[in-house]
């Protein structure tokens, strides 16, 4: 099979896909269909893995009660992490909305699974967090996938994990990457949040190459 050719015009469509996909925290009240969340796992599960490891586990949070754990351990969190700030800085943080959990209808966390035989240990025996970077990697691509069907993806990391994990009764080695709140958003924007909300500038080395 002939590789496809991926010309201008798409690459400048790519270009616009990763500019409009943003953390969205505010979302509508419909339902995501139950097949695009699974086509989107699937798309998810095309992303680069070491040694083919494959180590992402989507776990889907519909149980109120695990849901209401889930909501707690952030509120807890969030406000520990307040306390560590202070004086304009933590106006600013306490005006933040950092979670669409209450509103988005569909939750999902996604692992790594530090056990997994898939790959055999291949590429990970002198960078063993090649396998958490991987389920990351798995986190983009869901993230750019839904953005091209329109739909916002939040995430979410002021948490507990070993609570989160307890509570969504999970296997003990498998390693909270992070917890995604998924529907249809209430608004896009192509800039992010915080960068408007005035918390954080754009950092110029980001976009800087490092030559040695």
């Amino acid at each position: 099979m002939a590789p496809p050719d991926f010309d201008e015009a798409f690459r400048e469509r790519l270009h616009e896909l990763f500019v409009w996909r943003r953390d969205v925290h505010h979302f509508r009240s419909e339902t995501v269909p139950d097949e695009v969340i699974e086509r989107l796992v699937r798309i998810a599960s095309l992303a680069p893995s070491v040694g083919f490891s494959q180590p992402w586990r989507f776990v889907r949070v519909d149980d109120p009660a695990r849901r209401k754990s889930v909501i707690d351990s952030f509120e807890r969190a969030n406000a520990d992490a307040l306390s560590a700030y202070d004086g304009t800085d933590a106006q600013k943080y306490a005006g933040l909305k950092l979670a669409g959990l209450r509103e988005a209808p569909v939750h999902l966390a996604v692992y790594c699974d530090q056990e997994t035989p898939s790959g055999k240990g291949l590429g990970r025996r002198t960078m063993p967090e090649t396998l958490a970077y991987s389920a990351a990697n798995a986190v983009l691509a869901f993230w750019l996938a839904a953005r091209a069907e329109n739909i916002g993806v939040g995430l979410v990391s002021i948490l507990e994990p070993a609570l989160v994990t307890q509570a969504l009764d999970v296997p003990p080695a498998w390693q909270l990457i992070t917890y995604l709140c998924v529907g249809y958003p209430q608004e896009v924007n192509d800039q992010p949040d915080l960068l408007r909300a005035g918390w954080e500038s754009r950092d110029p080395r980001a976009t800087t190459i490092i030559r040695r």
